[in-house]
């Protein structure tokens, strides 16, 4: 099996510093949708790995997540492509779980039910944490440079073996070409 593991914030949809706190502010980065797509078409399952502290600090609950979600999956659909899972941390840096990133347990679990090797599984996200969570649970660290891609990349301090593209399109066609 294919699969790709995306971080949703800044990689899939416009970030905010005020998080996304509701579906009208959940807006697809150009060409985001598209590229999901085409990983779709190409044979690639595609899978969400999201850090959502909004819901402890009390910013949003659970049916809002859920809505943002439902947001996503229906303007997905109307470009033909889909999103098999959503795996989200709801916890605050400060709870100290397992499934935040940079910590790995969530990036394992989706390893874990998708029964896949994360050594063969790229990783895409925008931040520092989401590469450390994908380059040591195994997988392939891509960077974009949309959401706060430019930042981490300025600043320096990526995986050894981390890969860097313009946006989600970039790095799209870059995972079919390498796995085709």
């Amino acid at each position: 099996m294919k699969l790709v593991i995306l971080d949703r914030d800044g990689v899939i949809n416009q970030d905010s510093a005020n998080f996304i706190k509701n579906p009208n502010e959940w807006i697809a980065i150009p060409g985001s949708l598209e590229a999901i797509a085409l990983l779709n078409q190409s044979g690639f399952r595609v899978v969400v790995a999201t850090n959502q502290s909004g819901v402890s600090r009390g910013l949003f609950d659970m049916a809002t997540l859920n809505s943002i979600h439902d947001k996503m999956h229906r303007e997905l659909a109307l470009v033909g492509g889909r999103i098999d899972a959503v795996f989200y941390c709801p916890h605050s840096a400060d709870d100290n779980c397992n499934c935040r990133k940079p910590k790995t347990g969530m990036i394992k679990e989706i390893g874990k039910r998708f029964s896949v090797d994360l050594n063969q599984v790229c990783g895409v996200g925008d931040a520092l944490r989401d590469l450390q969570a994908f380059a040591n649970a195994g997988c392939q660290p891509i960077l974009v440079r949309t959401g706060k891609g430019e930042t981490t990349l300025g600043a320096g301090e990526l995986p050894e073996n981390t890969i860097v593209f313009a946006d989600l399109s970039e790095a799209a066609q870059y995972i079919i070409a390498e796995n085709n």
